[in-house]
């Protein structure tokens, strides 16, 4: 029983992970899986993170993010190739672009059963009225081709639905998981992990993970940051990760005059010693499907500050384990940061919500809900279960 896990771009962040875990988890049944991915560009490969956990990895350079005609016509092919060669029986694609060009190539030659997970969605935030209304022309296509759609909160298919893309019962919701117990492991005491970043004890620190590109929305927080320091003088903030946003965002702290409170880590490939150090941790993002640093946030008992959108509210209950508040909308950011970074007891509490909520977004969670997909859409096609090995 042999099956294809094909992603764009295999680069640090959530997608990947999830993509990578999803192929551990088929292997552990007694599947034989590929995970195929395209070339990740500018950005930080995880490739070498697929390889230490046992993963058969087939690199598709044409494969890009960026629409590229003379180069997506070819990474068909080879999309086509590999599918024939490997004789594979179920294909799961991640993503846009491969979602796109693996379902088209699967439909071709008949793969039995047909799975994508989009990891969010494109229709705000990133492209323009033209492009994201093409982008949507392309999912209504390929999701005819499709025998389930897997997205990670409820939020995701009905913002699907709304756009004509799919049948309702061709959903599936699957949260993306977190290995909760790596995360716990990994992540020193909050004094330790404080003392290690050189965080003076009475700095109220707030951290954000994630790429450093608009649709993260770190430039919202930007122009928070003068009214949270405003109201708590001992605010710091600190950003883990890395992208095209860098400088424009120390530059924007200067010009705010908040340039010695903003500190850049870069990219991390375990971020668990930066959100242990935090007082609260905020996620300012103008789209988001699920938001996994929200999840390993909650699982350290850390409360959170994010907005609105997205699948944000399924993950964060506003009030309780966190604040939710508008996108786009820096005062209403500041208030809310500042609202917690001054009720050290409300932030304990939401912390510890937050440490009982996380198990619903658990690994375990997500394996066992996506193999029984596998099996159910297996039985319907009249396709064997594979033995364990």
């Amino acid at each position: 029983m042999n099956a294809l896990h094909l992603i764009t771009r295999l680069s640090l962040g959530g997608p990947s992970l999830n993509t990578i875990d999803s192929v551990v988890a088929m292997d552990r049944a007694g599947w034989k899986t590929i995970l195929a991915a395209g070339s990740v560009g500018g950005e930080i490969s995880i490739l070498d993170t697929a390889k230490t956990r046992g993963c058969r990895t087939v690199l598709l350079p044409t494969l890009t993010r960026a629409v590229s005609p003379a180069k997506d016509i070819r990474a068909l092919g080879q999309i086509l190739r590999l599918i024939k060669r490997e004789r594979v029986v179920l294909i799961h694609t991640h993503t846009s672009k491969a979602g796109f060009l693996g379902r088209l190539a699967a439909w071709l030659v008949r793969v039995p059963v047909i799975v994508h997970t989009p990891h969010g969605h494109v229709f705000y935030g990133y492209y323009g009225p033209r492009l994201t209304a093409l982008f949507v022309g392309l999912e209504r296509l390929a999701a005819r081709l499709t025998d389930r759609i897997v997205v990670l909160t409820e939020r995701g298919r009905d913002e699907h639905l709304a756009r004509g893309i799919g049948r309702p019962e061709q959903f599936v919701v699957i949260p993306s998981g977190v290995d909760l117990q790596a995360v716990r492991w990994s992540a020193p005491p909050y004094e330790t992990a404080r003392g290690r970043l050189g965080v003076n004890p009475e700095t109220c620190l707030v951290v954000g993970l994630g790429r450093l590109v608009p649709v993260k929305g770190f430039q919202v927080l930007m122009k928070a940051l003068p009214l949270i320091v405003s109201a708590v003088p001992s605010a710091r903030l600190l950003l883990v990760g890395e992208g095209p946003l860098r400088e424009d965002l120390l530059a924007e702290a200067r010009a705010l005059g908040v340039g010695d409170r903003l500190e850049l880590a870069g990219a991390q490939s375990d971020p668990a010693p930066f959100l242990a150090a935090a007082d609260l941790v905020v996620v300012p993002s103008i789209n988001e499907g699920m938001g996994r640093v929200l999840v390993e946030a909650m699982a350290l008992g850390r409360p959170v500050v994010a907005t609105r959108i997205g699948g944000i509210p399924a993950v964060v209950a506003d009030g309780e384990s966190g604040l939710l508040v508008p996108p786009d909308d820096p005062p209403a950011l500041a208030r809310a940061v500042g609202e917690l970074l001054q009720d050290p007891g409300l932030r304990q509490r939401m912390g510890e919500a937050g440490r009982r909520r996380a198990d619903e977004f658990s690994l375990r969670v997500m394996e066992s809900r996506l193999l029984a997909l596998y099996r159910d859409l297996c039985a319907e096609k009249g396709l064997p279960w594979p033995a364990r090995p």
